[in-house]
């Protein structure tokens, strides 16, 4: 008689072929069986009836901002917040303070996160020009998820808007790097058409259609030369992603739940600085083609780029409020209603939440459901239906853009490697979060 260290009994399971009712069984934190018969046995037996079982899912675009300030956010908080929102793995930004950008900071936060974390984590290590010679090594380190390239709108320290350097920066290494696209000299230019106290939808006339699309035409020219594979990071616009699908063999794409679900002017409208991010969110055009582009392949990864920021900021008149939103823990309902408004499939959310992130990464044992990979699972309730409210916010700025948005849809446990760290909203055990190994 097969005995297990989990058995999920009665669950509607996302498989890469379909959606079948089987049991799936974990041993030593590894999927071991699936389809097991009803004379298996487990230390714990989960009741997955009425559920669907998923993949655990990936937020592969985050800020937990730390080190930082942990009244805003931190690795504790910030993971807690994901593992309350279905998510089993989310891969970290650098440009905290100090950057991720040696080793020395990259082997402490690895420690860091291994102390404190309640899911398991990826790295970025931020590119610069100082640290260009290192980034073949650092690349490979251990947890290390990409390099990540601010080619436009970062501090002056990890900016690399120049075509010199982001061509040295292409030379040294071969895994994919993430960028942020947006074209500095163009930020530049434009930022004295306006003023302290202009309307806060300026900021998507100030980072415009051309600034977006210009960073990414010039990343995607120097990829070509170098040869190098690119991931542009929260594509934005229209032109981007019909562009884009020229350089499919070369170039992987994300786009954030928050261009799938906001568009201008009515989100600056109802937010104000609530709704300010980079880049912006824009007009119904580019939602739409956004939705198009998840619709025919060009996108492979969606993201939240979690990025909190204290309430009293935001409220600042633009453009002194700070852009960035919270959404690490609202990425998965938000997903799940949009399945349920029939604009993409469960399997191809899953596409893009577990097996896109695993794949453009190279996630090792992340990705699906299959024997010997890691027991990761996201059950949810696809008929459950609740109102996004700020009172469930876990991370400490207290807020989302999305209080008061009704969902059908909701999470309703957290597996990581055959630990449930979550069920019923409520947060169980103790931080066992691990570094994502990759390839």
């Amino acid at each position: 008689m097969p005995h297990y260290d989990l058995l999920i009994r009665g669950g509607d399971i996302v498989l890469p072929w379909g959606i079948e009712r089987l049991d799936v069984a974990a041993r030593d934190g590894r999927i071991a069986a699936i389809g097991v018969g009803a004379d298996a046995t487990a230390g714990q037996v989960f009741d997955a009836a009425g559920l669907h079982v998923l993949p655990g899912l990936i937020d592969p675009h985050v800020h937990l901002r730390d080190p930082g300030d942990p009244a805003i956010e931190s690795i504790p908080t910030g993971t807690r917040a994901a593992v309350l929102g279905g998510l089993c793995a989310v891969f970290d930004m650098p440009n905290t303070d100090p950057a991720i950008a040696d080793t020395t900071r990259l082997e402490w936060k690895r420690e860091y996160v291994e102390r404190v974390a309640w899911c398991d984590m990826g790295l970025y290590v931020a590119g610069t020009k100082g640290n260009i010679p290192a980034l073949a090594d650092l690349e490979l380190e251990r947890g290390v998820c990409a390099i990540k390239i601010f080619a436009g709108s970062s501090t002056s320290s990890l900016l690399i808007e120049d075509d010199e350097h982001l061509g040295r920066a292409m030379r040294a290494g071969r895994r994919r790097i993430a960028y942020h696209s947006e074209d500095e000299y163009r930020l530049i230019a434009r930022k004295p058409m306006f003023k302290l106290g202009d309307p806060y939808a300026s900021h998507m006339e100030w980072r415009d259609e051309e600034c977006a699309f210009l960073g990414t035409r010039r990343l995607m020219a120097l990829a070509r030369r170098t040869g190098r594979p690119a991931h542009i990071l929260h594509v934005s616009t229209a032109q981007e992603l019909d562009y884009l699908k020229d350089f499919r063999d070369l170039a992987t794409a994300e786009v954030l739940v928050n261009h799938l679900t906001q568009w201008a002017p009515d989100v600056y409208e109802k937010l104000g600085g609530f709704g300010v991010m980079n880049p912006p969110i824009r007009g119904r055009r580019h939602y739409e083609a956004a939705w198009a582009a998840v619709r025919d392949g060009t996108v492979d990864t969606i993201g939240s780029d979690h990025a909190p920021h204290a309430r009293a900021d935001k409220l600042k008149p633009w453009p002194d409020c700070p852009a960035g939103l919270p959404g690490v823990q609202t990425l998965v309902p938000l997903m799940l209603d949009h399945v349920n408004a029939g604009r993409l499939s469960l399997g191809r959310m899953v596409d893009l939440m577990c097996a896109g992130p695993a794949r453009v990464y190279g996630a090792v044992g992340k990705g699906r459901i299959a024997a010997g990979y890691d027991a990761d699972f996201t059950l949810v309730d696809m008929k459950h239906r609740r109102r996004i409210e700020d009172r469930w916010i876990a991370t400490p700025a207290g807020w989302t853009p999305f209080d008061g948005v009704e969902v059908t849809g909701w999470p309703m446990a957290t597996i990581i490697r055959g630990h449930v760290a979550m069920r019923d909203d409520e947060v169980l055990g103790a931080p066992q979060g691990r570094l994502v190994r990759f390839g």
